[in-house]
């Protein structure tokens, strides 16, 4: 019967009963590129504890320079001398049980398989969860272990190139990458616009990013703007993060527990643990992951960073 009794031809919604829609996997607004977990320089651990043993005394180091003169010196006694209660971080468990109905999976896996999909899905959320955690864990997290002497504040409130400058003078071996919130990425482009000096960009990994002094700049919404990943108002504080990267570098590393049962990628795995009476299958979704600030110059934090400003044209 035609949708329209003045309709003389099948009309579209009649006519897609009988077509072959094409679908597409579930989009899940909520997955982010998750930078900060891309490029932490990652290392297994073979017991689930990492220690950081550090010199305490690296200002008392004396050594000799030698002169042309042919006189005999006395030589600088010294040694280096270790922290006797070293740092050790214990990794963090972020972990799921997803469970899916068995009459669910056997008759609605077509075209897409539902317990994979659920699977990526629940995977995705336990990820996002790790890069919050490695910023905001009240014990690990890279916030909360700044230095105190490696903490900046604003001068003016938004985020200015002399801001920036500042953290770079905290971290200038060989800096890696900024981390920040993008509504802070577009308060610093403002000021670079006010000031006459837009910050160049630079393509990594086939996207555009901002850069200063030649340090890229990289978004996350895991630096939250007064508590919130999407705060609602126009204006907020947060912070930006200035990171050295790498064991070699002396700088942030990532931990992980390595050959985990039903391990996916590095650090975490997927087990199925059985159907129970009511017909649900249950997985157990387990991620095991820390971060440790090898050297105290290796992150600075700019600190009070206002969002809200904007300034007119003139």
């Amino acid at each position: 019967m035609p949708d329209n009794p003045q309709q003389h031809a099948l009309g579209d919604r009649a006519a897609s009963q009988l077509a072959n829609i094409t679908k597409t996997p579930p989009q899940y607004g909520a997955i982010t590129p998750r930078w900060l977990v891309r490029l932490l320089d990652w290392k297994p651990l073979e017991s689930g504890m990492f220690r950081v043993n550090r010199v305490v005394n690296e200002e008392e180091v004396e050594v000799a320079c030698g002169g042309s003169a042919p006189k005999e010196t006395t030589l600088p006694e010294t040694f280096v001398d270790y922290d006797d209660k070293p740092r050790e971080y214990t990794l963090c468990a972020i972990s799921n049980v997803l469970n899916v109905q068995t009459r669910v999976s056997d008759l609605y896996s077509n075209p897409y398989d539902q317990i994979k999909e659920q699977l990526r899905l629940t995977v995705e959320t336990v990820k996002e969860r790790q890069e919050s955690e490695l910023i905001n864990n009240a014990d690990y997290g890279l916030l909360k272990n700044v230095a105190p002497s490696q903490r900046v504040k604003t001068r003016k409130g938004s985020p200015t190139p002399d801001d920036l400058d500042e953290l770079l003078s905290k971290v200038w071996k060989e800096p890696s990458f900024f981390l920040a919130h993008p509504r802070a990425i577009a308060a610093f482009g403002r000021e670079c616009t006010l000031r006459g000096v837009p910050p160049p960009t630079v393509t990594l990994f086939g996207s555009p990013f901002v850069t200063w002094r030649g340090v890229p700049i990289f978004p996350t919404e895991k630096l939250n703007v007064d508590g919130q990943a999407k705060p609602k108002g126009q204006k907020g504080k947060t912070n930006i993060l200035l990171i050295r990267v790498g064991e070699k570098k002396q700088g942030v590393i990532g931990l992980f527990q390595p050959g985990l049962p039903g391990e996916q990628t590095p650090g975490l795995s997927v087990r199925f643990m059985g159907i129970n009476n009511k017909s649900l299958a249950s997985y157990l979704i387990s991620l095991y992951c820390s971060a440790a600030i090898l050297t105290d110059d290796a992150i600075a934090a700019l600190e009070d960073v206002e969002v809200g400003n904007y300034h007119d044209a003139k």
